[in-house]
Formats: structure tokens, sequence, C-alpha cells
């Protein structure tokens, strides 16, 4: 191969990558999707099982050790990479942790301003072999890029923006719960008329779901539709997130805390309202609410898990989104609060990978450290 490449980087769920770079000699780099809290929750965690192993109920909740911050899961809310599983995901999981555990280093998509002790610490625990390069995202400065994010969008952007242009500075909630969202229909109605007892506008983003056509359906059968269509926008497909949630007339974001969302809604400078699914989202959302404290919970303890979605049934009634909306957007000393700490955090999140700032310098740090290797291998 000419010229020989210098190191490998790979996704952390592509473990196959490791057999790779051993044949071409090469350090592994992995790329994590996630918060420095969220890794350096699991590495806590990978060492100190018998936590996990311990518990009576996955209702019971656990403090995690050595943490920065005083913080308190249930065993189900804990990424399943954090420990072994059993049946068909066990060894997926076993060759993640292994391909992590053996890599040269982790590049990780989050800024040092952000989670400056989960940043220090997770470093730590990688032998300083850990570099913050993030937002990510803030790299698509072209507004086709921005518009594009993920996969073309299913509304025209300049209606979209016509939409956002009629409604006051800060009143818009955007709704988008992910394109993996499983919640069951009789959920999805509630967050429904929730959205619409709330008398705020709002953009509801309704992707490609398992309840996508039942849910289209009970729209129109409902009149849901022809109720909101004067302050809600419904955008049933891909959206345009980026531009949406940088635009002055939204002023929240109600999100599933997957990470790539959540640090777009961080760096618009917008609150967050939090309804976690699964995986690394309630971590997440921990993050936000506990931590960093410019977010509101829905109120969700419970993962969704697949298959089960009927069963598990309604989590948060109308009234309960309804409130949770109001103590997002509303005018309490508490929510002008978060406002005015997420926009210092998204200044913070541009600042960062601008050149001397943290991410940007994290960038110079890790292509030094990579050169210095590819040299003294020769």
């Amino acid at each position: 191969m000419n010229p020989r490449p210098s190191c490998l980087i790979s996704d952390f769920c592509v473990p196959y990558t490791s057999k790779i770079s051993k044949k071409f000699n090469i350090p592994k780099i992995v790329f994590h999707g996630m918060s420095s809290f969220c890794l350096l929750c699991m590495h806590i965690l990978r060492k100190n099982l018998e936590i996990l192993e311990n518990l009576k109920s996955d209702e019971e909740y656990f403090t995690v050790p050595y943490f920065p911050d005083k913080v308190e899961f249930r065993r189900p809310q804990v990424p399943v990479e954090t420990y072994v599983p059993t049946g068909e995901l066990k060894k997926l999981a076993e060759d993640i942790i292994e391909a992590d555990n053996t890599s040269y280093g982790v590049i990780v998509n989050t800024f040092q301003e952000l989670e400056p002790a989960y940043v220090k610490d997770y470093k730590e625990a990688r032998s300083g072999k850990a570099w913050a390069i993030g937002p990510v995202s803030l790299c698509n400065k072209v507004g086709e890029d921005k518009a594009e994010r993920g996969n073309k969008s299913d509304i025209d952007k300049d209606e979209c923006l016509k939409w956002l242009d009629s409604k006051e500075h800060g009143s818009v909630l955007y709704v988008c719960l992910g394109s993996i969202c499983n919640l069951p229909l009789a959920q999805l109605k509630e967050l429904g008329l929730g959205l619409e007892e709330s008398k705020r506008p709002f953009i509801w983003v309704i992707r490609g779901w398992e309840k996508y056509k039942e849910l289209v359906e009970w729209f129109l059968e409902s009149g849901f539709e022809e109720r909101i269509k004067d302050r809600g926008l419904l955008i049933k497909g891909w959206s345009p997130q980026m531009i949406i949630l940088s635009h002055a007339s939204v002023g929240g974001f109600l999100t599933h805390c997957g990470w790539n969302s959540t640090l777009e809604g961080i760096t618009s400078g917008l609150p967050l309202l939090t309804w976690p699914l699964f995986a690394d989202q309630f971590c997440n959302e921990k993050l936000v609410v506990q931590v960093l404290k410019t977010s509101v919970k829905v109120g969700v303890e419970q993962p969704m898990k697949w298959g089960e979605e009927e069963k598990i049934g309604v989590l948060v009634d109308k009234e309960g989104v309804k409130k949770a909306v109001e103590e997002l957007m509303g005018e309490s000393d508490d929510a002008k609060e978060r406002r005015r700490r997420a926009k210092e955090l998204g200044e913070l999140a541009h600042k960062s990978v601008e050149e001397g700032g943290s991410s940007h310098f994290n960038i110079t740090l890790l292509l030094e450290d990579i050169m210095q290797l590819a040299q003294s291998n020769n």
C-alpha cells in the first residue's frame, strides 16, 4: 500500500478492524460517538461489575463509584456495552470490549469545556491516549451540508425557514426522537396531545418508524393535523435538523438524547427536553440534566425494549408532556437560568473547534502523536 497508512481510525462498533491494523502493523484509534461522561461510566462499571451483579432488581438505583459527580442509575439504563450480555449479543459485545481495550487510543466527539472532569478522568483511564475533538457536526459549515446531515431532507429548506420566520423569537419547540424511535402508538398519541395542549408552536419530526403509518392515519382521522396546523409543523421524514436548531425562533429541543442530537442541541445553545429510549441515552440525559443543568426530564425511567413496546405502554401521558414543555419553555427563574447556561455552552462549543480552541489543539496533538509513532517504527 502506497503511501503506507500511519494509523487506522475505526468506529467502536466494528471490532474486526483490529485485525486489519495488526496486519499492517499500524495503531488503531477507536472513534467513540459518545460522551466522555458515558465512556467513563462504562469504564468504571466494567472494572466493578459486582455493583451490577449485586442489585436485587432492575428498579434498584446504584451510584457510580469514582465519578466526578454523584449520579444514580438503574441497571437497564446502563449501555449494554458495559457488561457482557447473554444471547446473540454476547459475542459481539465481547469483541467490542476487547477491541476497545486493546486499541492504541480513542477520539471522542465531545469538547473539553463541556465536561472537563469527565474528559480528564477518561483520558487518565486511557493512559493519556484519549483526544476530545468535537463537536464534529460543526465541520459542516456549508448550507447544504447542514441541511442534509444523515439523509436528504424530506421538507424544502426554504419552506421550513419561512415557517420558522413567522414565529416569535425562542418560541418554537423542536421535537425529534431520532431515526430509531420504538415508542408504541399509544405513547406517540399522548406525546402529540401533550404538544397540542401546551399551546406552544412546535415542529414534530416523524421518521420511518414502525408505527409511522398508524400515527399518520391517527393525525388525519382524529383531526389532530387540522387542529394544530396554525402552530404545528409536521415533518414526515428526514428534517434539516441543524438548520432548524440554529434558527432564532427555536427555543427548545425535545430529544431522545442520542449523542449526535444532544451535541447538536448544545452547539445551538438550546435547553433540552429529554426523552431517552435506550443505549447511551440515559447517560446523556444524566449529563445534561444533572451535571450541566441545561435540560429538563420528561420523566422516563424505563428503557424501551425491542418487541416489548406495547407491554411497556405509556410512560408519560399528555399532562406529563404538557407540564414538561411548560417547565422547559416557560419564564420561571430556573428556565431562564437553563437558557443562559445553554447559550454559554453553545458559544464554547464553537470556540473549541476554532484555531486555538481546545478541540483544534487536541487534533494537533493527535496528529503529532501518530507521526512520532510512525517515525519511531520506521
